[in-house]
């Protein structure tokens, strides 16, 4: 397996994982302010839309950027996406946030905005990273 392969699965797998948090925290009433789906769907024209672009941009942008920076970013795996999703959440808090009307970091929101999506960002890199590695190890260990 090459290394965009692996990032799209790793990229991929961290978007369910951030998916499945995203909607338990809107079922849990937690800052339903914050709803990244529904800021997309607007901005896009409906939930299914925002539902694709989303892991899109978990899948393909981040999973294959990701691969293609894996090797410059310090530290094990886990880390080093962890590294890669801060520099994904502040694109996010100085692009996304204001084009959706939350605001530059999302602080129209509050001020947990950019706290709980820094730390949901900090789970999606550190899962992407794991499961890179993982995959990496895999392809060299049986060529």
């Amino acid at each position: 397996m090459n290394k965009v392969s692996s990032g799209l699965i790793a990229g991929f797998a961290a978007t369910i994982t951030l998916s499945v948090l995203m909607l338990m925290k809107q079922m849990m009433g937690v800052m339903p302010q914050l709803d990244v789906i529904a800021m997309l769907g607007h901005m896009l024209g409906g939930a299914v839309l925002a539902w694709c672009a989303h892991f899109l941009i978990g899948t393909v942008a981040w999973g294959v950027l990701f691969a293609c920076l894996a090797r410059s970013l310090p530290g094990p795996y886990w880390l080093k996406g962890i590294v890669f999703a801060t520099g994904a959440w502040l694109m996010m808090m100085v692009v996304l946030m204001p084009m959706a009307g939350a605001g530059l970091f999302g602080l129209n929101l509050g001020l947990m905005a950019p706290v709980a999506t820094l730390m949901l960002h900090m789970i999606f890199g550190a899962q992407m990273g794991w499961v890179y590695g993982a995959l990496r190890h895999q392809a060299t260990a049986h060529p």
